[in-house]
């Protein structure tokens, strides 16, 4: 039995999210259905992590084990002739079965791309989040650093959140401004369910002087969902990257989308 990785990218506009569904509209059920067509057997996959309804990838990873012999390439070339245009297999690589996609993670990296305009986006719809007060950068970088180190962030994961643990490790909260278009760079060992999105929620609370930057404190020591801002939308929220040890040779595929130049105008 061999052990195949792929990297993978997808717009999540139009799924019911990453994980399979009785319905068959999850990224998880199109990837598996064009696997199994290539290997001509059933194809089950594990992955680095769930993205949400509406979440895109540009750096996802799976494994899966098949008896099956084929080249590389098929696993590339292949496996995309059955996919939709939305969702892409990068790259493939035959590993060790001792390689998991889930538990061999060191770190995982999200993107949220925030435009900050009077009016909401046409041609980036699905694409950005929106907000359309007048945002304070410094003050919600301030904020973004409380959150840096290991934390119990209860108060940033879904109520239906299954992970054992609340604590988690965050390495890189930072957010710069291109324009009217905030992206917010976050690195962890790993996230919670809806964590970047509800910490998102958060910042633009503070950004738009509803709290001063303080009460991101007060948030992560109260341990309450309940006092914190409501989950910010999906559809800027792009899943970037997933660290390995370098003894995998995982490739170097994370990027930004393409953000056409509307943005930068004032």
């Amino acid at each position: 039995m061999a052990r195949i990785i792929l990297v993978l990218e997808y717009d999540g506009s139009r799924y019911c999210g990453w994980q399979s569904q009785p319905e068959n509209c999850s990224i998880q059920d199109t990837l598996e259905t064009a696997l199994s067509k290539v290997a001509h057997e059933e194809i089950r996959i594990i992955t680095a992590g769930r993205t949400d309804a509406g979440v895109h990838a540009l750096y996802q990873v799976v494994h899966f084990d098949t008896f099956v012999q084929r080249p590389i390439n098929a696993w590339v070339r292949g496996v995309n002739a059955f996919l939709p245009d939305d969702i892409a297999v990068l790259w493939a690589s035959e590993v060790s079965d001792r390689f998991h996609a889930r538990y061999s993670a060191l770190e995982r990296r999200y993107l949220y791309f925030l435009l900050n305009q009077s009016v909401r986006p046409g041609v980036n719809h699905k694409k950005v989040g929106w907000f359309h007060q007048p945002l304070q950068l410094d003050i919600m970088q301030c904020a973004a650093n409380i959150l840096i180190g290991e934390h119990d962030f209860s108060s940033f994961r879904a109520a239906a959140c299954q992970a054992k643990s609340p604590i988690r490790t965050i390495t890189q909260l930072k957010i710069v401004r291109h324009g009217n278009l905030l992206i917010f760079d976050l690195r962890a060992n790993a996230f919670l369910q809806h964590m970047v999105r509800n910490i998102i929620g958060c910042l633009v609370y503070i950004g738009k002087g509803k709290y001063p930057s303080e009460w991101m404190l007060e948030l992560l020591e109260g341990r309450n969902r309940a006092y914190a801002a409501p989950t910010f939308s999906a559809a800027g929220l792009y899943l970037a990257g997933v660290k390995y040890d370098s003894s995998w040779c995982m490739p170097e595929l994370s990027r930004i989308p393409i953000i056409p130049n509307m943005f930068l105008y004032n």
